[in-house]
C-alpha cells in the first residue's frame, strides 16, 4: 500500500486540490510539505494532533516535513470557525507560546537524516515587512471578490470583520509562497477549516510565479465523536500535550476510557501501527471487547509518542495501583498525577485518625468516623484501619508529602501536608 492509499484506508484525506497531479508527484519524486498552527495558548491539545501526524507519515515514506508556528499570524487571528474578533495577544505572549508549541511538536518528529524536519516560525519572514511592500508585492495578486467567495469571511460579513482579519488569509498564503520559494515546498496540509487558507496559497503561487507552477493542498476531515459530542474534551476540559495542564496520567486515562464505536477509528488517525495491527484490535474488539485491547494499544502508543515510554509505565503503574488500592506503591509525584483531581485537605497538625477524618470532612462527625473505622470502612494508604484510636505515623506519610485515605469503595480524599 503506498502512502496515499493508506491516508486513504486511515480516513485521513478529506479533500485534495488536485489528487491526480498529487499522486504523479509522489510517484516520482521525494518532496517538501508543510503544516502550521498559530501559537494562541502554550500548548497544543489532542484536536491539534491528526495533521501533524500525517505530516509524520509523509516523513516516513522519505517526504521532507516543514513544521510552521505562526508567530506572525497567531498575532492576527484566523477568523475560520470563529463568529467574532479575537482579542489580540502581545507579541512577548505570542513567542513564549510559540516556544512552548515548539518543545511539543520535537517530539513527533525526526530532526535528524536526509529528510529531516526543518521547524519555522512566519515571524522571521514577516516582522521586517512593511505595510507598503505588503500592499503592493502582495495584495496586488489577491483580488478582493476572490477573498469575499471564501467561507471563512463570507459567514462573517454579517456580523462584521475588521481588515485585520480579512487580511489572515493572504498572510497565510505568503507563508505557501515562502516555503515554496525557499524550500521547494509542494504541499500544504491542514485541518478541514484550512481549506480556504490553503487555496489562498495556490493563487499567492500560481500569480507570483512565470513559469509552471506544481503545488497542491489536502485537508483532513474534522475528529468527531461517535455519539455526535465534541472529540478532544475530558470532564477537566482539552486534552492537553503539555504535562503541566493535562498529566501523561490524565492522557492516558482519556484515551484508554475511548468507546468501543470510536477506538479503530482512532487507531487509524492517531497512531503509526500497520494495517494489519489494526485489524486485528478490529477483530478484539468484536469478539472479546471486555479485554479493551484496542483502548490500551491506543493508550500506550499515545502517550509513549507524546510523552515517553517512562511517562507511559507511570501511567500504567498509576492506573494499576488505583485499580488494586495498592497507593502505598506510588511516589510522592506519580500521587500528584492520579490523585489530581480528588477532594484534598492540608493537615494543621491533626495525627489522630478520627479527629482528621472530620476535619478533612470525610466523615460528618466524630461518631461517625468512629463508626466508619470500626466498620473496616476506612483505608490509609490502602490498608484497612480498624482501630478508632490509630494515630498517623511519620511512615503514613508519602515522601512527607501525602496520606490517601478511603471511605467506602471510591470516596478518596487526598492528605497534604
Amino acid at each position: 500500500m503506498n502512502l496515499l492509499e493508506d491516508l486513504k484506508w486511515r480516513g485521513i484525506i478529506y479533500q485534495q486540490t488536485d489528487e491526480e497531479g498529487l499522486k504523479n508527484l509522489l510517484d516520482n519524486e521525494k518532496i517538501s510539505l508543510y503544516c502550521g498552527t498559530d501559537p494562541t495558548a502554550d500548548s497544543l491539545h489532542i484536536g491539534h494532533l491528526v495533521p501533524f501526524l500525517t505530516l509524520r507519515r509523509f516523513q516516513q515514506h522519505g517526504h521532507r516535513p516543514i513544521v510552521l508556528v505562526g508567530g506572525a499570524t497567531g498575532m492576527i487571528g484566523d477568523p475560520s470557525g470563529k463568529s467574532e474578533e479575537r482579542k489580540l495577544q502581545t507579541i512577548e505572549v505570542i513567542l513564549k507560546n510559540s516556544e512552548g508549541i515548539k518543545k511539543q511538536l520535537e517530539a513527533i518528529f525526526e530532526f535528524e537524516g536526509d529528510n529531516g524536519a526543518i521547524m519555522v516560525n512566519n515571524y522571521d519572514w514577516t516582522n521586517s515587512m512593511n505595510v507598503i511592500a505588503f500592499l503592493r508585492d502582495v495584495g496586488k495578486h489577491i483580488g478582493v471578490n476572490y477573498l469575499l467567495a471564501k467561507d471563512t469571511i463570507a459567514s462573517r460579513l454579517e456580523t462584521g470583520i475588521s481588515f485585520t482579519e480579512f487580511t489572515y488569509t493572504i498572510l497565510q498564503a505568503m507563508d505557501f509562497n515562502h516555503l515554496y520559494d525557499h524550500f521547494n515546498c509542494k504541499l500544504q496540509i491542514g485541518g478541514s477549516d484550512q481549506w480556504g487558507n490553503i487555496t489562498s496559497g495556490l493563487e499567492l503561487i500560481r500569480k507570483m510565479h512565470v513559469e509552471e507552477t506544481k503545488a497542491f493542498g489536502m485537508t483532513i476531515p474534522l475528529v468527531t465523536k461517535s455519539d455526535g459530542t465534541k472529540f478532544g474534551k475530558s470532564e477537566g476540559g482539552a486534552v492537553w500535550l503539555d504535562p503541566e495542564k493535562t498529566t501523561p496520567y490524565e492522557f492516558y486515562q482519556f484515551w484508554i476510557n475511548t468507546a468501543d464505536a470510536d477506538v479503530v477509528k482512532y487507531l487509524k488517525l492517531f497512531t503509526f501501527l500497520s494495517k494489519e495491527e489494526i485489524e486485528a484490535l478490529e477483530v478484539s474488539v468484536q469478539e472479546e471487547p471486555h479485554l479493551r485491547k484496542a483502548q490500551k494499544a491506543l493508550a500506550e502508543e499515545m502517550t509513549r509518542l507524546i510523552h515517553s515510554d517512562e511517562a507511559l509505565q507511570q501511567a500504567i503503574k498509576i492506573s494499576q495501583a488505583l485499580f488494586s488500592g495498592d497507593v502505598r506503591s506510588l511516589s510522592a509525584s506519580e500521587i500528584e498525577q492520579g490523585f489530581k483531581d480528588v477532594p484534598s485537605y492540608t493537615a494543621q497538625g491533626e495525627s489522630d485518625l478520627v479527629e482528621l477524618l472530620v476535619a478533612a470532612k470525610i466523615s460528618p462527625s466524630k461518631r461517625q468516623a468512629r463508626e466508619d473505622i470500626g466498620n473496616g470502612a476506612v483505608t490509609v494508604n490502602g490498608e484497612k484501619i480498624t482501630d478508632t484510636a490509630y494515630v498517623l505515623q511519620d511512615a503514613d506519610k508519602i515522601e512527607g508529602r501525602f496520606t490517601i485515605i478511603r471511605r467506602g469503595k471510591k470516596k478518596y480524599t487526598l492528605i497534604k501536608y
